[in-house]
């Protein structure tokens, strides 16, 4: 059954866009692979706040118009569940400030198409010390769980608007009780887990460079192949281009398995 990005030619299913094929039951589509992330209920995404406005902060998260964080949609310090204050409102700029670093929820979507975002777990809040890698949002592969704690040593979040999050296993992103406002911006990070962190960030370049698929088991692969390269020659395109050949290599192999 023909879907969007396809044509029908001599009596075959052709593809009209260069993408990722999606099927559900007999519904073929394709995904163009350059485009803006356009949000569904439940996403995990990364984004930047980019202004503070009343009851409410402006999230890029990649999409067509900046998303919506409200204030009723986050935890409070302690973790106090009240209605929000004149007095919260004031203290806003305290919690989130213009270029804080957040990982939230999809809620709900607008009808002019912007988003909803919410924070309300432990597991959403802000991001203190790591790299943002920005990729193509038909990269990411969607599945449950888009939290992971690699075995190399790092904690990676893969967001569906093609933003991902690598930081250090050992960062603590939010305190318990502090409702995912604090940072750890004193305490360095050893020179061990910066390279861990460095390397992970070119093998994921080096993969969506060419055009595959971001999840857990692809960059572990990449990380694992990338350890006959030092960190700079995983930014040239021989050494790249092996690196993605030879993960795709063990990613048919672990699905022939």
């Amino acid at each position: 059954m023909r879907g969007h990005g396809t044509y029908m030619e001599e009596s075959a299913l052709t593809a009209s866009v260069s993408g990722v094929v999606e099927q559900v039951n007999k519904l073929i589509s394709v995904k163009p692979i350059k485009t803006r992330y356009n949000g569904e209920i439940g996403d995990v995404v990364v984004g930047r706040i980019t202004e503070v406005q009343q009851k409410r902060w402006k999230v890029d998260t990649n999409s067509r118009l900046d998303s919506v964080l409200l204030l009723s949609s986050v935890n409070l310090p302690g973790g106090e569940l009240r209605k929000r204050s004149a007095e919260d409102e004031q203290m806003m700029r305290n919690y989130l400030q213009e270029g804080d670093l957040i990982s939230a929820e999809v809620q709900k979507i607008f009808d002019e198409g912007s988003l909803s975002l919410y924070t309300r777990s432990l597991r959403y809040g802000k991001l203190s010390q790591g790299v943002l890698v920005k990729v193509f949002p038909s990269l990411v592969k969607r599945r449950k769980n888009h939290f992971y704690d690699l075995p190399c040593g790092a904690n990676v979040i893969l967001g569906n608007n093609g933003f991902i999050w690598i930081s250090s296993t050992n960062t603590v992103e939010g305190e318990e009780g502090s409702g995912g406002f604090t940072q750890n911006l004193e305490e360095p990070i050893a020179r061990p887990e910066r390279e861990v962190i460095a390397r992970l960030r070119n093998c994921i370049l080096a993969l969506a460079s060419c055009k595959m698929m971001l999840h857990d088991s692809s960059i572990q692969y990449a990380y694992e192949e990338s350890q006959k390269y030092t960190i700079s020659e995983l930014l040239l395109p021989e050494p790249l281009l092996d690196v993605a050949i030879l993960t795709q290599h063990r990613l048919h192999q672990m699905e022939d398995d």
